[in-house]
C-alpha cells in the first residue's frame, strides 16, 4: 500500500467518524439539559459529585450526571454497531464478494492473500460468534478447493480494529487456535505495511473533536443542566 492509499483511508476514516459517530454524539450530548434525561440514583448522585468535584453545587451535580454518559461506553458501543459502515465507507477498496468475508487484501507482512472478518474490539464477540466465524472460514477453504485454489489456515483471519492481544476475550482465543486473530496495531500493519498507521488512525479520529466544537457544547450543556438542577432544588425547598 502506497502513501496515497494510506492517506485515502485516513481521510475516509475521519469522514466516517465525523458523520456516523461524532455528529450524533454531539447532538445527544446537547439534549442532556434536564434531570429527566438521566436515570438518577439518589443514593449515589451527591456522593459522586462530592467525591469527584469536592462539593454538591448544581454544577458539580450536573457534571456527575453528564460525564459518565458522554465519556462512558456509549460511543464505543456505537462504534461497534457501525462496523458494517466502517467496512463500506473506509475499507471499500478491499470489499470482499465472498460470503461471510468483510475484506480481502494482500498481506503487507507475509505477502499472502487474506480473507478477513472485521471485528471492532477485543471483547466484541460472544460464544455463538465463534462457530459462525469458523464456518465462514471453512466455506472459504471449500470454495477455494472447488476452484482449484489453495487457501491455508493462516490466510483466513479475524481483524480486530483496536486493542491489544493481551486484551482478547476467551472467544477470540478459541478462534486463534485455528485462525489468526490480528489485533489493533498488528492488524493495521498487516493491511497497510506501516507500523505507525494504527496510531495515525487514532489521531485522525481524535482530530474530529476539534471540528465539532465539542468542548464548548459540553460546557453549555453542563451550564443548562446545572440551572435545571438549581431550579428543582429551589422548588423543593419552597415545598418544604
Amino acid at each position: 500500500m502506497d502513501d496515497q492509499e494510506k492517506e485515502e483511508i485516513l481521510s475516509a476514516a475521519q469522514k466516517f467518524f465525523r458523520e456516523r459517530l461524532a455528529e450524533n454524539h454531539l447532538k445527544n450530548t446537547e439534549k442532556l439539559v434536564t434531570v429527566e434525561k438521566f436515570n438518577v440514583n439518589p443514593f449515589t448522585w451527591r456522593y459522586l459529585a462530592k467525591f469527584a468535584f469536592g462539593d454538591i453545587s448544581p454544577e458539580s451535580l450536573a457534571k456527575a450526571l453528564i460525564y459518565p454518559r458522554v465519556l462512558g461506553t456509549s460511543i464505543a458501543t456505537s462504534f461497534g454497531t457501525m462496523l458494517q459502515y466502517f467496512s463500506v465507507d473506509v475499507l471499500k477498496g478491499y470489499a470482499s464478494t465472498t460470503q461471510g468475508i468483510d475484506i480481502e487484501f494482500d498481506d503487507a507482512v507475509d505477502g499472502r492473500h487474506k480473507y478477513c472478518q472485521l471485528k471492532a474490539g477485543p471483547n466484541t464477540i460472544n460464544k455463538d460468534d465463534v462457530k459462525t466465524i469458523e464456518d465462514h472460514f471453512k466455506a472459504v477453504k471449500a470454495l477455494a478447493r472447488t476452484n482449484g485454489l489453495h487457501v491455508a489456515m493462516d490466510d483466513c483471519i479475524v481483524g480486530v480494529l483496536y486493542g491489544e492481544r493481551k486484551q482478547l476475550s476467551t472467544h477470540y482465543k478459541n478462534i486463534d487456535e485455528d485462525y489468526p486473530v490480528l489485533v489493533g496495531q498488528v492488524f493495521w500493519e498487516h493491511l497497510t505495511g506501516d507500523k505507525n498507521f494504527y496510531y495515525e488512525l487514532i489521531d485522525a479520529f481524535a482530530s474530529v473533536a476539534d471540528e465539532i466544537d465539542s468542548s464548548q457544547a459540553m460546557r453549555r450543556t453542563i451550564r443548562e443542566l446545572a440551572y435545571d438542577i438549581k431550579v428543582r432544588e429551589m422548588k423543593k425547598a419552597e415545598g418544604d
